[in-house]
């Protein structure tokens, strides 16, 4: 773990990676929780986290489902890279952040294990059409539906 002001430093120079778990049930709803921290604070947002320094992404990935779903192992394909820009911090308003995100779908066949609540505080399973239209759900996930966001299909 980086002690604040060296995270502070990072987030300052350069961008985060994160890997972002879009996560549906059997009756295609997608699970988001509402942040309780900056940056999209109050907003719904899916389940993620950042990669660690010296992660490899096969090490990352299934942390991050055990940490934000309980999961040891779920089906999952990947979406697209997408970039995410908040004019804000985890501290403040004083810089912005910059996350390259890593979109993995997941499906889940019954129950999740009890959900974390360090970054969100309730969960809710959102139709698709209704994350779209929610002004609470941030652009970031929305954009997870809206074809024209990715990030990689820049590049191919």
């Amino acid at each position: 773990m980086l002690e604040v002001e060296t995270f502070k430093t990072v987030i300052q120079s350069t961008p985060l990676v994160s890997i972002d778990l879009i996560v549906r049930n059997a009756s295609g709803q997608i699970l988001l929780g509402k942040r309780n921290n900056r940056p999209a604070k109050g907003y719904w947002f899916v389940p993620g986290g950042r990669v660690l320094k010296d992660e490899p992404l096969d090490t990352a990935f299934p942390r991050l489902m055990r940490q934000e779903l309980g999961l040891d192992n779920a089906p999952s394909s990947f979406k697209g890279v997408y970039q995410h820009f908040y004019e804000d911090n985890f501290l403040s308003d004083d810089f912005s952040t910059h996350y390259v995100a890593l979109a993995y779908e997941i499906v889940v066949d019954g129950e999740l294990p009890k959900l974390p609540e360090e970054q969100h505080c309730e969960y809710h399973w959102f139709d698709e059409a209704d994350l779209l239209s929610n002004e609470l759900v941030h652009r970031h996930t929305q954009w997870y539906f809206q074809a024209d966001k990715r990030a990689d299909q820049f590049f191919m």
